[in-house]
């Protein structure tokens, strides 16, 4: 420090402000004379300016001098020293678009480099629009001060490429198996590194993977090399990064999994194929007529689905004949496969004729048809699904199935020839042709001529007449051709007797003869005798004169009650075709001697003969006689019966179909678990009236033969009026023993014992067992136990009939 700096500030107060004041004087000469000295000022203020190639920039030229109105001739120079102009005068010129609507202004051309003035300050502007290697290198700011003073400074403008993608798509698709680059190509100055991330990790050179200048190399392409890959390009020099993301997704070639080798159409039908076909993305499908080259998804009649390759021909003609070849085309390739289609020809019959040939020699039935391929001829009887075989039949061999085919000409005959033909050969045959595209049918008649025959009328009954009623005696002849008939009798043709007794009605196939037996002579034998062209045949019919029945031989008492009595009746012999229409019974009381006023009762000979209605204990006298159509004949069988005394009612009879069961005695099951209508007949009342029914019912199991009850659950209830009870609230899979008595005013009958069984149900539908409409165990092991104590018999057999009362 000088003298002063060696001075005391605080010592001497004047001094210290003379000082201060030197120093403030100092500076601010220094600053002044700066601030006067008149320069150029490039803004941006760094002397090298680096901007990528490609970009805009402006650099702004501002005079820093005390007088700015002596700034003149402002202005840039370019890297080869060259004045840069400034933008020169915009001529406008409006543009229309075809409706003549203004749609923008051409604003002339602008230069790359040009300068202008900034508005509102000093400063002159360089304005580069697309910066190019070219413009690198210095630039220059030049200007005139005072007249005479020449200012100028100068900024140096490098640059560089930056990274641009040049081939790098975003959505790449790789082939399924193959070997596949991921393109990613950048270009920058310097010279960029480019690496590749998945999913965030670094991916590097190996056996999957290899990275080279222009991209990824995926070897063998899998479905799993799906997915989003990065590609990262930096410069250092520059500190640029820039990423790209490419979407991969694996596409596969398009395979033709279903097209057949050959396909077969029915001319006229609609026709329907399937080209199918797997690919990513899923392939589109082409079907092209080779013959044309014509894609047929254009023609009329033909539809195609591009997606599931379906083709389809409203109807199919003769032309649609030919290759066909089926193209399945994706992103990822194109495949074809050829199929050809034969059209099919509906079988046709052109010639099937009735045929007529005579018994026990040969007839042949033809039919002849058209279609393609030619078809295959066959017969059956009409109304018979079974066809004849090729050949001679397996189960008749007079009858050979011939054919023959004509494949050039698409004909074909059968001929179904049978030899020593006979009268079950004669009927309607159906011819069948039949190919791949159908069949046809036509239907033709065998006849079978015979001579005549009586086959039909062999074993028939007599014809009867009595009381000199007219009766109609009936020949109908079967033959082809018809017969004509003549009737003979004693030897002599009716036609030459002229005897008003017997008239015929009709020569053939049908002829009536109508005899009026007015003497005994005319209960005789008639001849019909049947002639045709092949033969004649007759046939003899028997006029008889009819009786009424002989007496009955006999007329047992089978069941007796107090008011009726069931008879077992014995027919007498009967004529043949003339049977036993009724019997009739007449029956009084013996002490009645006259039979006038007897009762009369008739049954027909199929039901049970019971006579009711009678008193007890009252003897009856009774004759009986039989009825056919000429009347009723001689009583016979005069027999006395005695009626019992009145007494209780017959044993009802329950209306039930008993089966045999595992307790080893018929059993009637209930369609039921937990109920059973009980029903039955009415019973003999034995000469007083029923009052009412007892019916009861326990249930119990059978065990050695011995049927045990459960006497504190019987039951027992008394029915009037009703021939029916339904017993409810019963146990299910369980047995009941059911008594039913019949009562009046004596007693009761005998009982009527039915053994019946429920059906099984849930026993436990809530979870709990019921307590009043099953059997316990505890019930049943008590009852085997008391048993087995009483009978020491085996323990095995009894305890498997309990499994269905369990």
């Amino acid at each position: 420090m000088g003298p002063i700096g060696k001075l005391k500030l605080g010592q001497n107060p004047m001094a210290t402000a003379t000082i201060a004041a030197v120093f403030i004087l100092m500076n601010f000469i220094v600053i002044a004379s700066a601030a006067e000295e008149p320069r150029l000022e490039i803004f941006p203020s760094q002397k090298v300016q680096r901007k990528a190639v490609g970009q805009a920039m402006i650099l702004t030229c501002r005079p820093s001098v005390p007088s700015p109105n002596l700034v003149t001739d402002l202005q840039w120079k370019d890297n080869m020293n060259n004045t840069i102009l400034p933008k020169p005068h915009q001529i406008y010129q409006p543009v229309y678009d075809s409706k003549g609507h203004r749609i923008r202004q051409n604003t002339g051309r602008t230069p790359p480099m040009y300068t202008e003035y900034m508005s509102g300050t000093e400063s002159l502007a360089l304005i580069i629009n697309h910066l190019s290697v070219e413009m690198e290198g210095k630039y220059y700011c030049t200007a005139s001060y005072a007249t005479n003073e020449i200012l100028e400074t100068s900024v140096t403008v490098k640059t560089y490429v930056g990274i641009t993608w040049t081939n790098a798509p975003e959505n790449q698709n790789p082939i399924l198996g193959e070997d596949y680059m991921v393109r990613c190509e950048v270009k920058a100055d310097p010279t960029p590194t480019v690496d590749w991330l998945r999913d965030g990790d670094q991916i590097r050179t190996g056996d999957k993977y290899v990275v080279e200048a222009n991209g990824l190399m995926i070897r063998n392409v899998q479905e799993s090399d799906d997915g989003i890959y990065t590609c990262r390009a930096a410069v250092l020099e520059t500190g640029e990064l820039v990423e790209r993301t490419i979407r991969v997704e694996v596409y596969s070639r398009p395979v033709i999994t279903y097209l057949p080798t050959s396909l077969e159409a029915t001319e006229g039908k609609p026709f329907s194929a399937n080209c199918t076909a797997t690919g990513k993305p899923v392939p589109e499908i082409f079907w092209i007529k080779d013959a044309t080259q014509q894609n047929v998804a254009t023609a009329d009649r033909f539809q195609v689905n591009p997606l599931t390759g379906v083709l389809n021909i409203n109807s199919v003609t003769q032309d649609d004949y030919g290759t066909y070849t089926c193209i399945a085309k994706n992103d990822a390739g194109v495949v074809d496969q050829k199929t050809k289609l034969n059209v099919l020809i509906t079988p046709s019959i052109h010639y099937l004729y009735n045929v007529t040939g005579d018994s026990q020699k040969e007839i042949a039935l033809t039919c002849r048809a058209k279609g393609r391929p030619a078809p295959e001829i066959t017969f059956r009887r009409w109304g018979s699904d079974d066809e004849f075989a090729a050949g001679k039949q397996v189960d008749d061999e007079r009858i050979i199935l011939e054919q023959h085919f004509d494949e050039d000409k698409g004909e074909s005959s059968g001929t179904l020839r049978i030899s020593s033909a006979q009268r079950s050969d004669d009927g309607l045959y159906q011819c069948l042709a039949r190919n791949t595209g159908g069949t046809a049918y036509a239907t033709g008649h065998i006849t079978v001529q015979f001579k005549p025959d009586f086959t039909h009328m062999k074993d028939l009954p007599p014809v009867f007449s009595w009381e000199e009623r007219k009766v109609n005696l009936t020949c109908l002849a079967m033959s082809i051709p018809n017969a004509t008939i003549e009737w003979r009798w004693n030897g002599k043709p009716l036609k030459d007797l002229n005897d008003k007794n017997l008239e015929i009605v009709g020569n053939g196939p049908r002829s009536d003869l109508i005899v009026h037996p007015v003497a005994r002579q005319y209960y005789s034998v008639y001849k019909c005798v049947a002639t045709n062209i092949l033969g004649t045949n007759e046939i003899d019919i028997q006029l008889k004169e009819a009786r009424v029945p002989e007496p009955v031989p006999a007329a047992q008492p089978k069941q007796l009650t107090a008011t009726s009595i069931t008879f077992d009746i014995r027919s007498p012999p009967t004529e043949f075709g003339l049977p036993i229409t009724a019997f009739t019974v007449q029956y009084k009381e013996a002490i009645n001697n006259d039979w006038t006023t007897a009762m009369n009762r008739s049954w027909s000979p199929d039901s049970p003969y019971i006579v009711e209605g009678l008193k007890p204990q009252t003897m009856y006298h009774f004759r009986f006689a039989a009825r056919n159509q000429v009347g009723l004949g001689m009583w016979g069988v005069n027999t006395q019966q005695s009626t019992p005394k009145r007494s209780a009612p017959e044993e009802p009879k329950p209306l039930h179909s008993p089966v045999q069961n595992d307790i080893e005695e018929p059993v009637v099951v209930s369609p039921y678990s937990d109920h059973f209508e009980l029903r039955w007949s009415v019973p003999a009342d034995n000469g007083e009236p029923i009052d009412f029914y007892q019916v009861k019912y326990c249930p119990g199991v059978k065990m050695a033969g011995t049927w045990h009850e459960l006497e504190n659950q019987c039951q027992s209830v008394e029915v009037a009026d009703s021939t029916s009870y339904e017993m409810s609230r019963l146990a299910g899979n369980t047995y009941y023993r059911i008594e039913l008595r019949a009562h009046n005013i004596i007693g009761f009958s005998s009982p009527a014992s039915v053994i019946m069984k429920t059906t099984r149900d849930n026993p436990y539908p809530n979870g709990v067992a019921s307590k009043d409409h099953s059997i316990s165990r505890l019930t049943i092991i008590a009852m085997v136990s008391i048993y087995l104590v009483n009978s020491r018999s085996t323990l095995l057999g009894q305890l498997y009939r309990l499994v269905a009362v369990w």
